[in-house]
């Protein structure tokens, strides 16, 4: 075995051994809504040192990574066997995106993946990419993830390396290891990026939260986020889809919006974390908000706070697509502690911790938005002249 093999081996098995045993610090909450921890908790040096090197001496002397990885981010969640896993999108050197499950035993540090990613089958028509999965404990004993599913335009013109159609994948589960493949959900309503299944029959139905858009990247007339039913989930099909809450003008959720993770369930209604999209000079920016509906219809909106309720900050808002912040996993404890995770950037991810509590305050007594400046500055001032007696 040559020395530089060892020598190289042993550095960057310390190395990797130190970044996966680091603890995390919460970091003081100045909104009191929730707070961000100190460090990410998941990254690409995250990913295990058997996926990227080759360790044997004869076919690697110099120890060189055989597999690049270049991010991981959007990651689903949940809480399972007392773990705290997060399915992550993994995307590598070569651009493909795949799925690999991350356990950590507190929810904020410690995280480490598993053995080997998640070996997903194929429909007759193969994916190109795969991405951002959404995880739903259905009452029917399954665990669904609904993802992204790229593959190009086979209506692209000559020479259009670029052109892509998206559609909500299906896969299935009761061991988080073998998964079993279902056909993509048909929509009437355009391409499918951003998919939630609900956790409950409706009327004996498959509930699905959607995303639709005339096209890859732009909503077109489409956009907001969607509700619609399924009489199946192994062929799943939404003939209608209602938008229950529209893209909207000089809002956060101008150009975009879609549900985030699985709705949580309180006493009050279910809490809901979505992202939106804005344009900027610097071109698109992405925020979290969060909003509540009625305990009965996960699909009626009751409060809506306005604006944003996280946004890249400092760091985060540096990556390989920058000013970004995306969630698709959060995690709900017995004791109400509620783990947002939410990756920045298209890079990383990292953890934030508020409580049903928190998240119900916050829903119920924050101002909405009232689509104006004037009327933004008339909340300005009814917040102002209530204070004066305290203040």
């Amino acid at each position: 075995m040559s020395q530089l093999f060892e020598q190289r081996k042993r550095a960057i098995v310390k190395a990797h051994e130190k970044l996966l045993s680091k603890k995390n610090k919460e970091l003081f909450s100045t909104n009191g809504i929730y707070s961000r921890y100190k460090r990410p908790v998941l990254t690409r040096e995250h990913i295990p040192l058997q996926w990227r090197y080759d360790f044997n001496p004869e076919t690697n002397p110099r120890f060189m990574e055989r597999i690049g990885f270049n991010a991981a981010f959007n990651a689903g969640a949940i809480k399972w066997n007392g773990k705290y896993l997060l399915v992550a999108r993994v995307e590598g050197n070569d651009r493909k995106s795949f799925f690999a499950i991350a356990e950590s035993p507190n929810g904020v540090d410690n995280f480490r993946f598993w053995d080997r990613p998640i070996t997903l089958p194929q429909t007759g028509d193969w994916d190109t990419n795969v991405y951002d999965m959404r995880l739903t404990s259905h009452e029917d004993g399954w665990i669904y993830g609904v993802f992204c599913a790229e593959r190009k335009d086979p209506n692209a013109p000559e020479g259009d390396t670029s052109s892509a159609n998206a559609a909500a994948g299906i896969a299935r589960t009761k061991d988080l290891v073998n998964w079993e493949r279902l056909p993509d959900l048909i929509s009437h309503g355009g391409q499918q990026r951003n998919v939630v299944l609900f956790e409950k029959f409706i009327n004996g139905k498959y509930a699905f939260f959607t995303r639709p858009q005339d096209g890859f990247i732009d909503t077109g007339k489409g956009g907001g986020i969607g509700f619609g039913l399924s009489e199946t989930i192994e062929n799943a099909e939404v003939p209608v889809e209602k938008i229950i809450d529209p893209k909207t003008y000089h809002t956060v959720y101008e150009v975009k919006n879609g549900l985030g993770p699985h709705p949580i369930k309180t006493d009050k209604g279910w809490l809901h974390l979505a992202h939106g999209v804005r344009n900027t000079a610097a071109g698109l920016r992405y925020v979290l908000y969060v909003f509540l509906a009625d305990p009965d219809d996960p699909s009626k909106m009751t409060h809506k706070p306005a604006g944003h309720f996280i946004s890249p900050l400092g760091k985060e808002r540096v990556g390989d697509v920058s000013n970004v912040v995306f969630a698709n996993g959060w995690i709900a404890d017995d004791d109400g502690t509620v783990f947002i995770y939410f990756a920045s950037s298209d890079t990383r991810m990292h953890v934030a911790k508020s409580s049903i509590d928190q998240l119900l305050d916050y829903c119920l007594n924050s101002p909405e938005d009232k689509l104006h400046s004037h009327l933004s500055v008339e909340t300005i001032n009814s917040l102002i002249d209530n204070n004066k007696k305290f203040v």
